[in-house]
């Protein structure tokens, strides 16, 4: 799983967030994922210590988030 870095508590403000920038950062703790550039993957929130309450489908573009679904 990957994360957003703002670290928004639902779905609709990571939307909002989205809007309001027209990019957001993301990444993914481990081994795996660093050098995506262009794709989709699957993101949810918040990140630890709390719990997941939402999760999303983004779409990344130059490493960036450019769609949350």
């Amino acid at each position: 799983m990957a994360y957003l870095s703002d670290n928004p508590k639902t779905k609709k403000r990571a939307k909002e967030m989205l809007a309001e920038n027209g990019i957001l950062e993301w990444f993914q703790p481990g081994p795996f994922g660093h050098d995506l550039t262009d794709g989709k993957v699957s993101i949810e929130g918040p990140h630890f210590p709390e719990p997941h309450r939402w999760y999303a489908t983004a779409t990344i573009r130059d490493g960036k988030v450019v769609k949350l679904t």
